[in-house]
């Protein structure tokens, strides 16, 4: 293949354009960037290449021979392969397992499985990939997050005999959970695809990946086509622009505030079964930024001062008294949380916005009249956020991630927390909602909101955090004022901690 042509891309839900009249040229050994704020048409595009969602208007052709009729087994005949954000890993099997899942099993004597040649298939296919080194009999679910993305691309590449061989892989947001190491393994990895002679489309919302990795960019909004250009031809400015209609920064500027005399969270020299050294003062008002590599410990920190854990030793405090019990009484106590994984631990997908909204909050509503009351707090809540929706009946699997993302923020804004713990709150969002996000983070802790931030976006820790505790492996090894710091210089403070 040298050209695939996605031609008049098409796609209404109830009278409501998803997609309208989009076209994509993809060239072979060439990395095509897919970018767009959250809602702009993205899912859908690749949901109608994937043939999993039939298309209002589509006519796909390879080299100018069409392809079709079409549907997911046609995609995949044609060669095109799918890699999206959340793995498709079954922990309890082995990597082997994995990457041969949904494939005929090779047999011995027509029935037992030979797991030899099953695990050699999988060797190879990880060998293309420059992963040899991942043993194949592991459980995938003892792997880091960055290995079991490129187990899940592996999978991609396994063909069985007289199927064409893969053309396209689409890449939809693979970086999102990973470390800057994980990522550069995913890098190394497209770059092999492409050198290999496939077309690669990549969806991502991270600017700095896509100008650095990617050969051309096309650019979605509100369901149409708005630019389409090289790399070398265009730049981050344009891009942000094509994307959101006006001149938006990604990275928050750095703030510096005044902070209440009121200690929000103390802990002295706290340990659980997973952490250890643990001591901060958070003051009303601050923003507590929370580095480290992947897994250091920093969702675990948070958990434990939501009452998710149990305290060894040492000693916690939050608003003035012991730390919450449970996440029950960190909630009433003016705790609020959002989660890593807003899909897997935020949210109920087939709910309406307002019950994901209000689900921590429905001790406030009397019995009676309460959907009312419900309605207008959900209504004041997403505005606030800048949530874009339908209405509050509107089931929250129905909103792009960033949207979605909102209704978790949504959920701990409404009691007017004075501790607000986030992980990873802009995860897998585009650079608009990014900024929103970020004001309202700001907007918080200028109330004297006192705020605990994990991340593993470097310039977004140092742009919003007053100071950054570093983790390494469950340990306290630093804790910094972020003034004068860049993200290079972070980073070596992590690795450096890594070393000790």
């Amino acid at each position: 293949m040298n050209r695939l042509s996605l031609i008049g891309l098409s796609k209404s839900y109830g009278g409501v354009p998803a997609l309208h009249d989009v076209s994509l040229h993809l060239r072979a050994g060439r990395v095509h960037a897919l970018m767009g704020e959250n809602g702009a048409g993205k899912s859908t595009l690749i949901k109608l290449i994937a043939g999993v969602v039939p298309a209002d208007a589509m006519d796909v052709s390879i080299d100018g021979a069409r392809v079709g009729p079409y549907s997911s087994a046609g995609a995949a005949r044609a060669g095109f392969r799918f890699i999206h954000q959340e793995l498709n890993i079954v922990p309890q099997l082995s990597v082997a397992e994995n990457i041969l899942l949904g494939r005929p099993a090779p047999r011995r004597l027509g029935m037992l499985v030979d797991w030899r040649r099953l695990q050699d298939r999988a060797r190879a296919a990880l060998a293309m990939l420059g992963a040899g080194e991942i043993d194949v009999t592991t459980q995938a679910g003892e792997l880091g997050m960055g290995d079991r993305m490129l187990v899940r691309i592996a999978s991609a590449l396994v063909a069985e005999p007289g199927e064409t061989p893969p053309c396209l892989y689409v890449l939809d947001e693979p970086t999102a959970a990973l470390t800057a190491a994980e990522s550069e393994k995913v890098f190394a990895v497209i770059a092999r695809l492409a050198t290999r002679g496939a077309a690669v489309l990549y969806v991502s919302h991270r600017m700095e990946e896509v100008l650095r990795i990617c050969d051309d960019v096309t650019v979605l909004r509100d369901g149409g086509h708005v630019m389409s250009a090289p790399i070398a031809s265009t730049s981050r400015t344009k891009i942000i622009e094509a994307m959101t209609g006006r001149d938006v920064e990604d990275i928050a500027p750095r703030r510096r505030t005044a902070f209440g005399d009121d200690l929000a969270c103390v802990a002295e020299d706290l340990a659980t079964q997973r952490l250890s050294g643990i001591g901060f003062s958070l003051r009303a008002g601050e923003i507590l930024g929370i580095a480290g590599l992947e897994e250091a410990g920093q969702s675990r920190l948070l958990r434990l001062i939501l009452g998710a854990g149990r305290v060894t030793s040492g000693r916690l405090k939050v608003l003035g008294s012991t730390g919450p019990v449970s996440p029950v009484d960190a909630w009433a106590r003016g705790v609020a949380y959002v989660p890593r994984d807003r899909r897997a631990e935020g949210l109920m997908l087939g709910m309406a916005v307002r019950a994901n909204t209000l689900l921590a909050h429905l001790r406030d509503y009397g019995t009676f009249a309460r959907r009312g009351q419900e309605v207008s707090r959900t209504r004041a809540l997403a505005t606030q956020v800048g949530l874009r929706f339908q209405g509050p009946e509107q089931a929250v699997g129905q909103l792009s991630g960033g949207n979605q993302q909102k209704v978790v923020l949504a959920r701990a804004i409404a009691s007017n927390p004075r501790l607000l713990l986030l992980d990873e709150p802009t995860r897998g969002v585009d650079v608009a909602a990014r900024a929103e996000i970020h004001a309202l983070i700001r907007d918080l802790s200028a109330k004297g909101c006192a705020v605990m931030l994990a991340s593993s976006d470097l310039p977004e820790l140092l742009g919003l955090s007053d100071r950054l505790l570093i983790l390494h492996d469950g340990r306290q090894v630093a804790l910094i004022d972020s003034a004068g710091l860049a993200p290079p210089d972070l980073l070596a403070r992590i690795y450096s901690a890594k070393a000790a």
